[in-house]
């Protein structure tokens, strides 16, 4: 096999990934690596789609957004899906402001809450 190529334990390796996490994947078709016999090996392919996986999942998006969204280089190429990729990116940016002031507003009656229990202890 190819230097370019790794195998499964490094790929697990290389994104700091469980085994279950990394057959889940493949599972649910968002890898597809090369296997010869019963070993896996993944390819730069493999290796980008991957790095565009765990980044998708650290701004929140799902694994079926990710899989749709990767869908589309496939079936449609690079365009269509940074073009999908910004609709997708808008979107998450307002829910993560909703979420902010959710949270903004949830500490401030913490805060208060906490405060005023203080209060009333001194």
């Amino acid at each position: 096999m190819s230097d370019q190529l790794l195998n499964f334990k490094e790929m697990c390796a290389r994104f700091d990934v469980t085994e279950r996490t990394l057959r889940y994947y493949e599972y649910i078709e968002l890898l597809s690596p090369m296997k010869e016999g019963r070993a896996r090996f993944y390819g730069p392919r493999e290796v980008a789609r991957m790095t565009l996986i765990l980044r998708g999942r650290r701004f929140g998006f799902s694994l079926e957004d990710m899989r749709q969204w990767l869908l589309i280089y496939d079936e449609e190429g690079t365009e269509a899906q940074m073009r999908k990729w910004v609709d997708m990116a808008s979107l998450k940016v307002e829910e993560l402001k909703e979420q902010r002031e959710q949270l903004d507003a949830i500490i401030d009656e913490l805060i208060g809450l906490r405060d005023k229990v203080a209060h009333t202890l001194s």
